[in-house]
């Protein structure tokens, strides 16, 4: 089993910035990947980012040069940098990790970005 504790998230204006952490515990030396996921009201949950334990990274065209994730593998973190943050982006943000062939998901953090 991983545990995942997602921090970070907030209410921001548009053009502004927030970093979110996702903490893992448990069973992580299987981890081969984590990531951020996001849903927003009435829509589908949405990958926004990716990165494999050999750092490999994935981001969703939207995103692409606004957003930067980047691991810590001696902490066992995930961090999200989000630059120039859009009333779109506007969602709940989920932490994945992909274990020995399972999937673990956080709790979840808002990010809200409003004037």
């Amino acid at each position: 089993q991983v545990q995942l504790v997602e921090s970070g998230g907030g209410l921001v204006q548009p053009g502004g910035s927030l970093r979110l952490s996702c903490a893992a515990s448990g069973s992580i030396f299987n981890i081969y990947i984590m990531g951020w996921y996001r849903q927003a009201p009435g829509k589908q949950r949405e990958l926004v980012a990716t990165i494999t334990r050999d750092g490999r990274r994935n981001y969703r065209d939207s995103v692409k040069g606004r957003f930067t994730i980047s691991r810590d593998n001696a902490k066992n973190t995930v961090y999200l940098q989000m630059n120039s943050l859009k009333p779109e982006d506007t969602a709940v943000y989920y932490c994945y990790a992909g274990s020995g062939g399972n999937d673990y998901w956080g709790q979840g953090t808002q990010v809200t970005v409003s004037s």
